[in-house]
């Protein structure tokens, strides 16, 4: 047989898959960033703020287990507890991180300027929402009533711990597109700060946005990006995309103010017949 027949979907986005911390709230994607910091402390080993961002984006417990891997982090340990990370000590940690990063989500709950206005936009388009996150569900409950009492509320929000495995797997962005009920993936965006939020867009057919300057990547809130040397910020924002771009994002911005005149871009793409 000389042709088959390909199904190409050229219809329009239908949705928006949205982070929380670094994407909507939480400027410098700080709330997780110094607990992590505390964890460690408590346990004899000091981590930089580097070494406790690194992993950002995954499951609580899975990150835990990632900053115990790097090999400074680990070195440290050994000496001070004359032995390995266990799975014991992570589990512990973990316990640990629960109650701390609760006590402290509200303080870094404010949504990032042009969250709101980025929102209304979505809606006028039609567009559902629904968000992704390496929160537990009790951690997001927290942060769902804070977005709401600021005017945010997404139609979906599904945890790292509502699903087999959090990023860079799909199985979160498959659940909101369950919940929404709407396919095919290529009418999805996925939207973040961290290298795993693209990852896990991609891994789940979407199109991906990388946001290279509100969240885990440059690692700042807007008071010391002010203060910083122009020239030296325009260094890191270049390393940040750098680093988005080649972990596969189809489009990379500042935040998520950004991200309204994509969507026409990717709405071409589609109706030419082009996938993620």
């Amino acid at each position: 047989m000389d042709f088959v027949f390909r199904r190409t979907y050229r219809g329009p986005l239908k949705a928006v898959i949205l982070d929380w911390a670094g994407t909507t709230m939480d400027y410098g994607c700080y709330a997780p960033a110094v607990v992590f910091i505390e964890v460690y402390r408590r346990k004899g080993v000091n981590i930089t703020m580097e070494q406790a961002r690194r992993p950002m984006g995954a499951h609580k417990k899975v990150h835990i287990r990632e900053i115990s891997r790097i090999e400074e982090v680990a070195e440290e340990w050994k000496k001070v507890h004359g032995r390995a990370v266990t799975e014991e000590d992570v589990e512990a940690m973990f316990q640990d991180f629960v109650p701390l990063q609760l006590a402290c989500l509200a303080d870094y709950a404010d949504l990032i300027p042009g969250t709101l206005e980025a929102v209304a936009d979505f809606r006028q388009r039609g567009l559902k929402i629904g968000s992704t996150t390496g929160y537990t569900r009790e951690m997001m409950e927290v942060l769902l009533k804070e977005a709401k009492r600021q005017g945010y509320e997404p139609d979906s929000s599904v945890c790292a711990t509502d699903v087999p495995a959090g990023r860079p797997h799909p199985w979160m962005c498959l659940q909101n597109a369950m919940n929404l009920q709407l396919y095919p993936m290529e009418a999805f965006v996925k939207v973040g700060d961290t290298l795993p939020d693209i990852e896990e867009g991609l891994n789940a057919g979407m199109w991906t946005i990388g946001l290279a300057k509100t969240g885990n990547e440059l690692g700042l809130n807007e008071k010391e990006i002010a203060a910083l040397d122009p020239a030296e910020l325009q260094k890191k924002l270049e390393r940040a995309y750098k680093r988005m771009h080649q972990a596969g994002a189809h489009y990379v911005v500042d935040s998520i103010a950004d991200v309204p005149p994509l969507l026409d871009e990717i709405n071409a793409r589609l109706a030419q017949g082009e996938r993620p």
